[in-house]
């Protein structure tokens, strides 16, 4: 069975509901995977924004999300889970608002990707503080053993 990355709140390419930005809850959206590689030891998940500020002038990517040493065994996350709810042993990184947990979408402008990104790790990370992503992605280096994408899209109705 593949690596596979999925939300009952949205398909793969199709649109975040509001529930989940900074329109209205601001809540994460639930995820749930299947098919994890042999020998993994713990999940890591990134969500950003390849569009910032503008989809046609694309200038940064924007980090929405950071959270590492999920536990393999876990099956997913609620929606709105909060940071008492994530599982035994999961840490937090910082998003590019310069704090821990979920910033939903908030475009400025046009139509956002937001990319949902699920990595089965071998190892199970030392404690990384409250990383960025960039931190992140240097202490899973060598030890991704694969790695699963949702893809959600979202753009601002009355800003």
């Amino acid at each position: 069975m593949a690596f596979k990355l999925t939300s009952e709140a949205f398909g793969h390419n199709g649109s975040i509901p509001a529930a989940y930005t900074c329109d209205d809850r601001d809540a994460s959206p639930p995820l749930g995977w299947t098919g994890l590689p042999a020998g993994t030891r713990s999940l890591a998940l990134i969500v950003d924004d390849p569009d910032a500020p503008d989809p046609a002038a694309p200038q940064r990517t924007w980090v929405h999300w950071v959270l590492y040493n999920l536990p393999p065994t876990t099956p997913g996350l609620l929606a709105a889970i909060s940071d008492t709810e994530l599982p035994p042993g999961t840490r937090q990184g910082k998003n590019d608002w310069d704090r821990t947990g979920y910033g939903g979408p908030c475009p400025p402008i046009g139509r956002h990707r937001y990319f949902h990104k699920l990595y089965a790790l071998d190892v199970v990370l030392p404690d990384l503080g409250e990383p960025t992503k960039a931190v992140l992605e240097a202490a899973m280096k060598g030890h991704v053993l694969a790695e699963a994408q949702l893809v959600g899209t979202y753009e601002r109705r009355n800003k």
